[in-house]
């Protein structure tokens, strides 16, 4: 425990590493499957789901048998994106999994200067992650994982490499969880016209607590903890909350706010609901069906579907 909380520690009060522009790889920084995204993102230090591989491979372990998910985003303008997962234990080894994320931008107009139509291009962004998560000591997990990295416009191509590595640590007594991940640690092996772009590195800390005699688990996540800010306060401001309701055996709630989300997307003086998810899951058998909506505001809201299997 006192490991523990040394690392948070320096994390929290370390200098900062970078800051970060949006560019061709801010698209790592999706939720895509609906369990998490339901949560507004709030899921670094939450248990038994193969889509921990995306936010936190020390999590992995924590799965109570292989599984896999299928993930479905109806994005805004046309844009689809999804995602596929699959996680199993290997004795003595520890919990492998591995995963792609991908996102179509639709197809577009390609024009001359004189804006003559000529045919049509599209864009795609790809990842390619593959993970391993293994306890190291009782309630302590470490894991890591790598993700090749692909965009195209047009016939021209970007790529990357990048590393991700996390810790989890469980107090059972106490019903609480702390976790820990480093995503997107990497660089560009190809660049757009010789335009070398920063990935979204961005180191989170959450905790999970179930309350005493409460169906809820209640999650807390800073994110972008590595981004330059103005003052201390401010590097805690990219903050997420959620809450899962254990309705019955079958049945999950969920409700979350990304406070950073809303302020970016305030418009005039209003906000509306942006930053705000919601969403649940049901499970079937050995199946789970989960729903999430994220709003953002006047500008439209995201849906996402996912599909969950444990063999």
């Amino acid at each position: 425990m006192k490991v523990v909380c040394i690392i948070f520690c320096f994390l929290l009060f370390s200098p900062n590493v970078s800051a970060q522009n949006h560019g061709t790889f801010d698209f790592l920084r999706l939720d895509m499957n609906a369990r998490a995204s339901a949560l507004n993102g709030s899921f670094v230090s939450m248990t038994n789901d193969p889509n921990l591989l995306f936010y936190n491979p020390a999590s992995l372990v924590t799965l109570e048998r292989p599984a896999g998910s299928v993930s479905f985003i109806k994005h805004l303008l046309d844009v689809n994106a999804g995602a596929i997962s699959y996680a199993q234990s290997v004795p003595d080894l520890g919990t492998f999994a591995a995963g792609i994320c991908f996102i179509d931008y639709g197809s577009f107009d390609e024009t001359d200067e004189s804006m003559n139509v000529l045919g049509t291009f599209g864009a795609q962004d790809l990842s390619l992650t593959g993970g391993w998560g293994t306890m190291i000591e009782e309630n302590l997990s470490v894991g890591g994982n790598l993700e090749l990295i692909y965009s195209s416009i047009a016939g021209f191509r970007a790529g990357a490499i990048a590393m991700g590595a996390g810790l989890l640590y469980q107090i059972p007594s106490e019903q609480i969880t702390l976790g820990l991940s480093i995503r997107h640690l990497g660089t560009q092996f190809n660049t757009y016209a010789g335009v070398r772009e920063n990935l979204p590195l961005d180191i989170t800390i959450g905790i999970t607590k179930r309350p005493e005699h409460l169906p809820v688990f209640l999650n807390l996540n800073f994110h972008k903890l590595n981004e330059s800010q103005n003052s201390f306060f401010d590097r805690l401001s990219a903050f997420s909350i959620g809450a899962e309701f254990l309705m019955s055996e079958s049945v999950r709630l969920r409700v979350g706010f990304d406070n950073e989300k809303r302020r970016e997307l305030k418009l005039g003086t209003t906000s509306g609901m942006a930053g705000f998810s919601f969403g649940g899951g049901i499970l079937v058998q050995d199946y789970v069906i989960d729903y999430a909506l994220n709003s953002y505001g006047k500008i439209g809201s995201i849906h996402r579907i996912s599909v969950g299997m444990n063999f």
